[in-house]
């Protein structure tokens, strides 16, 4: 991971968080150890996701948490 995809990942986490309410590491947590969304969505897709709006990224990530089960 390098700067701009680590800074990419605490945006998302931060704004994920913020919109449910939530404290950032436990979305880290449902990101991190109950899924694989950072590693194998939030990172890999990095270059399409960061051209979005905060809206888009924040409602396409927690689609993807909700398609692989995660209570948010």
């Amino acid at each position: 991971m390098n700067d701009k995809e680590l800074e990419f990942s605490v945006f998302c986490i931060e704004n994920i968080a913020e919109y449910l309410e939530m404290k950032g590491d436990d979305v880290y947590k449902l990101l991190t150890e109950e899924s694989d969304i950072l590693d194998n969505y939030i990172i890999p897709c990095f270059d399409a996701l960061h051209t979005q709006g905060k809206e888009y990224i924040v409602n396409d990530i927690i689609d993807v948490m909700r398609e692989k089960g995660l209570r948010v």
